[in-house]
């Protein structure tokens, strides 16, 4: 009798959402920031809503699988529940918008709004793909940690579709089967974000490389493969491939996306609190943050995203060592960076995003790190402010804006 009461709740608690579409946007929707009636919700906009919850007594939350547990000894503070939204709800396809690619929208959107960071669910052929790729770097980098090819505990690959590969046992496995999988994410991420601001959703296709890459061509775009034995100092190295300063990384390009064995990646939301962003995840989940080239060419309403490794995180739970696969969607070097899009649909521009390339911006960033990293510690926190992007807040009181 027990058992079939609960299970009688479990049916009235899983009612799904009603499949009408809800419009992206009104005529008085100005920002992405304003609040919709999507983002009113509780954080997870995607979770199932039950018709007669005003009858039944108090539950715990049902949908476990949609929901991230903080852990309050590896990060500065307690960790927000990110959204989280299918990769197959945010893929971008003909016909007009149904209620599941408008929520996850919504969704995707309103957590790096108040996060700095959201999950992507890969699916069931991803899934399986995107842990092998994970034990298979695991394996290679423990294998070549004891015949001494690196030292130090760590060890960072990156792949770029296109490059020539004469020893393909240097490199881990998987990693094109890797690239394409977390690449159609990334993009399908991008298109998500670039609809959520009331524009075309390839509007951005323009600063990526083609599908696929023309003969003989390297992408713009790279996978890190990153793996770490021993503890991880003063919160470096957290993915690998950039340099690590006191105060954490940010990202350069368009959008990173993350898959990790252990949890140890930290990001700081818009009100500066650093918070672990990956407890909880599945080889299945990607973590999102986005990147400096995206905070441009959107005039600063995405803005960058800092991270880093827990400064108190140890390997001691896992005797393995950590393993990650980032991808960062990378611009060609050849495009340009321009506002005139968002302008277009009516946001905001103030006077500093304007039209730049892509090899020139990114000389800047990389002009803008040596001088961070070759500054005295004392200087770290002073110098870092040079890479903020400026706030809505900030532009908003500008008078010149």
């Amino acid at each position: 009798m027990i058992q079939h009461h609960h299970h009688r709740q479990h049916q009235q608690t899983s009612t799904t959402l009603p499949p009408h579409p809800v419009p992206l946007s009104t005529p008085a929707h100005r920002s992405p920031a304003t609040p919709s009636n999507t983002q009113s919700q509780p954080p997870l906009a995607l979770a199932p809503l039950s018709s007669s919850s005003h009858r039944l007594p108090p539950q715990p939350p049902p949908a476990l699988d949609h929901a991230i547990t903080p852990i309050a000894h590896h990060s500065a503070g307690p960790a927000p529940t990110l959204a989280r939204v299918r990769l197959s709800d945010i893929s971008p396809y003909d016909g007009a918008p149904g209620g599941p690619y408008v929520r996850a929208v919504e969704a995707l959107s309103g957590s790096l709004m108040r996060h700095n960071a959201a999950v992507i669910e890969l699916g069931s052929e991803e899934t399986p793909l995107m842990r092998c790729g994970l034990e298979a770097a695991r394996l290679y980098f423990r294998s070549r940690s004891q015949n001494g090819v690196f030292k130090g505990g760590r060890g960072v690959y990156m792949y770029r579709a296109g490059r020539p590969v004469e020893d393909w046992d240097s490199s881990p496995p998987c990693m094109a089967e890797i690239f394409r999988c977390m690449g159609k994410a990334a993009r399908s991420a991008l298109c998500a974000l670039a609809r959520h601001l009331r524009l075309r959703s390839d509007v951005f296709n323009q600063l990526l490389d083609d599908t696929p890459l023309s003969a003989g061509e390297v992408s713009s775009s790279v996978l890190v493969a990153t793996y770490s034995h021993s503890s991880l100092q003063n919160g470096k190295g957290a993915i690998g491939g950039g340099k690590p300063a006191a105060n954490g990384e940010v990202e350069k390009g368009l959008l990173t996306l993350i898959s990790s064995d252990s949890p140890v990646l930290q990001v700081c939301d818009p009100n500066g609190r650093w918070y672990l962003a990956d407890c909880g995840s599945a080889p299945g989940d990607l973590l999102l943050i986005t990147g400096k080239t995206l905070s441009h060419t959107t005039a600063g309403l995405h803005p960058a995203a800092s991270y880093r490794a827990a400064p108190d995180f140890s390997l001691g739970t896992n005797s393995g060592g950590r393993t990650s696969l980032a991808f960062r969607l990378m611009p060609q070097g050849n495009a340009i960076l321009d506002c005139s899009p968002i302008a277009a649909a009516g946001h905001v521009i103030p006077q500093s995003y304007v039209p730049i390339s892509v090899s020139q911006f990114m000389d800047d960033l990389s002009a803008e790190e040596d001088v961070v990293c070759n500054q005295p510690n004392n200087t770290y926190v002073a110098r870092n402010d040079m890479n903020k992007e400026p706030s809505l807040r900030s532009v908003l009181s500008d008078p010149l804006s």
